[in-house]
């Protein structure tokens, strides 16, 4: 059986690995204020949940889905799962937006905004990702 030679990461410079740190945790901290106010039932959650078609009993289940991605996003070891799984609760956003009719700009493209900055950020501090994606 052969095993597959990635070529060894070089060193990210310091600002580099700074700058993923500060988009991991601006979009960590999203991810938390998203989930809490779905889970604390906020008056703005139920008012845009029925403009976009959502049941109310949803709600508190998405909230706990987007908690618990976040902290597997922001956890290093278990990053890339709730990067992927952030891409698909994303998928679901923009899709649901897509239904809704809602604006292009500020409201349909926010997902893919945040996906970006997320593996961006998620790229820019973990040398083994880079490697696999970017090949260096």
């Amino acid at each position: 059986m052969q095993t597959l030679a990635l070529p060894q990461p070089s060193p990210l410079p310091v600002p580099a690995r700074w700058t993923g740190r500060v988009l991991t945790g601006l979009v960590v901290l999203f991810l938390l204020f998203d989930g809490i106010i779905k889970v604390l039932d906020l008056e703005v959650v139920r008012t845009t949940s029925e403009q976009l078609g959502l049941p109310l009993q949803h709600t508190l289940t998405l909230g706990v889905i987007t908690l618990a991605i976040a902290v597997l996003y922001a956890v290093p070891r278990t990053a890339v799962l709730g990067a992927i799984l952030l891409t698909a609760l994303l998928g679901g956003a923009i899709a649901t937006h897509l239904r809704a009719g809602s604006p292009v700009f500020s409201h349909l493209l926010f997902g893919v905004y945040v996906g970006v900055i997320a593996w961006g950020g998620l790229v820019l501090r973990d040398q083994r990702l880079r490697v696999l994606l970017l090949g260096r």
